[in-house]
């Protein structure tokens, strides 16, 4: 039997907002090491060090708002949840057969009080939470963590002690996207103090300071080759517009029915709007015209066909 990787995640559960106080600790121990203890200093010694001070501190203050703004953003938007006795629309009140709420992963089985429905849900493979009793949108997972069904459910992730699901996973995508950028930064500026070190042969700071740009280099340099695996990894998750859980699930499948080219995918996640593209928000005019931002509704391919029912 497969070992489903996704049930790791309730283990984690206990960790509850340590995590985010991990992560402003390190937000804090780099900020010490760049502003306060170097580039900080360097404002006061005029000429070249001064101008390039300048330029490091207003570079590393843009990306750490952005960074705190997107992270804040997937802490505290709901993923997306399914409305309460939430039910896919019947022939008659959408006009023609709905594909959209058919399992892409085959038929749930239903017991006997779920088999008393419309005779219209019986023609379509309705897909039903067992542990919510209700049915679910297309592309809902349950969350074992969160203990409830979640819109386009990606994973839930322990570093923001929330889901990432249709309506946060921009901000997360962004939140990975300016954090890489922000620890490759950091990482950098601080090996320049180290290779001045090294070739100079001496130092005025303390122990402690000296210790303290240690781990921040450290610490940093490991998120940044770490980030970039995920940011390489969902890159091609949105590419082919599907989602952490869905490509562990359809494993080969030779055809996904919502991949619809990288462009159509790339503006499901971050809408049509390009100045909305690198800040975690969206317009009025894509939340109203797209109803894949809301997560109940996906286009399909044209060439893909429902299967038939036997």
């Amino acid at each position: 039997m497969a070992w489903n990787v996704f049930k790791f995640c309730t283990a984690l559960r206990a960790l509850g907002s340590i995590m985010i106080v991990f992560v402003l600790a390190i937000i804090g121990v780099s900020y010490y090491s760049v502003v306060i203890a170097h580039y900080g200093p360097s404002l006061f010694l005029g000429g070249f060090d001064m101008f390039f001070s300048i330029v490091v501190l207003i570079l590393f203050h843009s990306l750490l708002v952005m960074v705190m703004w997107c992270y804040s953003s997937v802490v505290v938007t709901d993923p997306g949840g399914v409305p309460p006795n939430w039910r896919p629309l019947t022939d008659e009140e959408k006009g023609d057969v709905d594909p959209l709420v058919g399992s892409g992963y085959g038929t749930a089985e239903l017991d006997s009080k779920q088999l008393a429905m419309p005779n219209d849900y019986m023609s379509h493979d309705i897909r039903f939470c067992h542990k919510c009793k209700q049915f679910k949108p297309p592309r809902t997972h349950h969350c074992s963590v969160c203990r409830r069904c979640i819109l386009k459910m990606d994973h839930h992730c322990v570093w923001v002690v929330n889901c990432v699901g249709a309506l946060n996973y921009k901000y997360f995508l962004l939140f990975l996207f300016y954090t890489f950028l922000e620890t490759t930064l950091v990482s950098l500026l601080l090996l320049r103090v180290f290779m001045e070190f090294f070739n100079d042969g001496g130092i005025d700071e303390t122990p402690g300071t000296l210790a303290a740009t240690f781990i921040t280099f450290v610490l940093n340099l490991a998120f940044a080759l770490s980030i970039l695996g995920f940011l390489i990894m969902h890159i091609a998750l949105v590419g082919a517009n599907t989602t952490t859980i869905e490509a562990y699930e359809k494993k080969t499948s030779p055809k996904w029915r919502y991949d619809l080219g990288w462009k159509k995918n790339f503006q499901q996640v971050f809408g049509l709007e390009k100045k909305f593209w690198f800040i975690p928000a969206y317009s009025e005019e894509d939340l109203r015209r797209m109803p894949a931002l809301q997560g109940f509704e996906y286009p399909t391919r044209l060439d893909w066909e429902l299967p038939q029912r036997h």
